[in-house]
């Protein structure tokens, strides 16, 4: 399946500059980036929450957790995780489990939290489990830049944030 067709299309339109990175076919952003070689903060991954008035793409990094609560307050929205049938319907053109970040291309707000924008650079999926896009963080940014910016993540072995 390799880069999905409305990504791809997103990259195209917006001149970014990356690469594609194959690895073993993985199922977890912990086993991505172990296959891929890559040091987990660097790949940010994407949860779909959804509440009454609709879908929203949460991006962070691999190694952390997302805190509903700072989410909540932050939009004023009760959001919840998204059921794995809205997501196959929402992401037609991606494996559940590999949504890429950039959610406007979907339609959907985009929420990122602000430790990713201190990365040198960041890995994403590319809508299948067998390949990541690459790209330096000011390409990965620029793409970002209709996403809402907050902190509503801590690392996962570290609880004091």
């Amino acid at each position: 399946m390799s880069i999905a067709s409305t990504l791809e299309a997103c990259l195209r339109n917006a001149g970014a500059q990356y690469e594609v990175v194959r690895h073993p076919h993985s199922y977890s952003s912990i086993e991505t980036a172990e296959a891929a070689h890559i040091p987990g903060d660097r790949l940010a991954k994407t949860i779909l929450l959804e509440d009454e008035l609709g879908y929203v793409a949460a991006v962070l990094p691999s190694t952390h957790h997302l805190r509903l609560s700072k989410l909540w307050a932050q939009t004023g929205r009760r959001l919840t995780l998204a059921k794995e049938a809205d997501v196959r319907e929402t992401f037609k053109d991606c494996e559940v489990g590999a949504i890429p970040p950039i959610g406007t291309a979907y339609g959907m707000m985009t929420l990122m939290d602000e430790s990713l924008a201190s990365l040198p650079d960041i890995y994403f999926e590319a809508g299948d489990h067998e390949a990541l896009i690459h790209m330096q963080t000011d390409q990965f940014m620029r793409l970002m830049e209709q996403a809402e910016k907050a902190r509503f993540s801590h690392r996962m072995h570290d609880l004091r944030h």
